[in-house]
């Protein structure tokens, strides 16, 4: 389960896709940052995802759904978990661009 602890600890209804006001702010649930919340606001691009404490001036609404993030923004993040792994950025859109990949069919 998404946002399981911020669920727990903090008794929010908080799960990714669910629609949040943060600060007057509004935006969705993106990500599960631990014992905070990642917000993707509707002002920022799909992709860019800020940390919120779950119970910080946040209003919390009915669900609602997760912007994809750019192809090449979608390379990006992978390529900060990954890229660590290769010599160069050229290795790795080599290895990322192989149709074995998951996000690659």
């Amino acid at each position: 389960m998404d946002c399981h602890y911020v669920q727990q600890h903090y008794g929010v209804p908080a799960q990714i896709g669910r629609r949040v006001v943060v600060g007057g702010k509004p935006g969705v649930i993106a990500a599960d940052r631990g014992n905070y919340i990642g917000v993707n606001f509707d002002d920022h691009k799909p992709g860019h995802i800020e940390n919120a404490h779950p119970t910080s001036d946040v209003v919390y609404g009915e669900m609602g759904r997760v912007r994809k993030p750019s192809r090449g923004r979608a390379r990006y993040q992978r390529y900060l978990e990954y890229g660590d792994g290769f010599d160069n950025f050229v290795d790795f859109c080599y290895w990322d661009a192989d149709p074995e990949r998951s996000w690659n069919h």
